[in-house]
């Protein structure tokens, strides 16, 4: 299926959101650690777990990455590079938990790390044991990494140009 069939709405999310939703993310997490590190899931947790780790400064960070999309479409997770161990300690950091896909793969590799993304979407929510802002599963989250700035049409012209 492709994005443009999947998704009705758009949520587009600026520098200073992303920093102050990656802020709140950190709060929530003081109560789960101390964590031996943070674990990123790249490419999209990268900038949440700088975030985070600088809050609750944590130096130790590794990756794991894994590519389940393409500019068109959410495919199968590929595993690109693993981490060795069950997790143990350690915080898991992405920036979108959305169907769960990739959310699984890595709660597979790693049982036991506490795992946390920006935004969650209701189909990826169970995968994840801590999350700032839930948005609709038909909504594409547009993170600042992925925009431009430019023109957009008013909203009412997008509604009453799908008439």
């Amino acid at each position: 299926m492709k994005k443009s069939d999947r998704y009705k709405k758009m949520y587009p999310v600026s520098w200073e959101q992303l920093h102050r939703d990656g802020k709140a993310l950190a709060w929530r997490l003081i109560e789960n650690g101390p964590f031996k590190g943070i674990i990123a899931v790249t490419r999209g947790g990268l900038v949440p777990a700088a975030i985070i780790a600088r809050e609750l400064d944590i130096h130790h960070i590794d990756t794991v990455c894994i590519s389940s999309y393409d500019w068109k479409e959410q495919g199968k997770a590929n595993i690109l590079k693993g981490v060795d161990g069950d997790g143990d300690g350690w915080l898991i950091v992405d920036d979108l938990v959305d169907t769960g896909g990739t959310a699984q793969v890595i709660r597979e590799m790693l049982p036991k790390a506490h795992f946390a993304t920006v935004y969650a979407k209701p189909k990826g929510r169970p995968c994840v044991d801590t999350f700032i802002t839930e948005v609709s599963q038909d909504t594409w989250v547009l993170f600042p990494w992925d925009a431009s700035t430019q023109f957009t049409e008013p909203l009412i012209n997008i509604v009453n140009s799908d008439d």
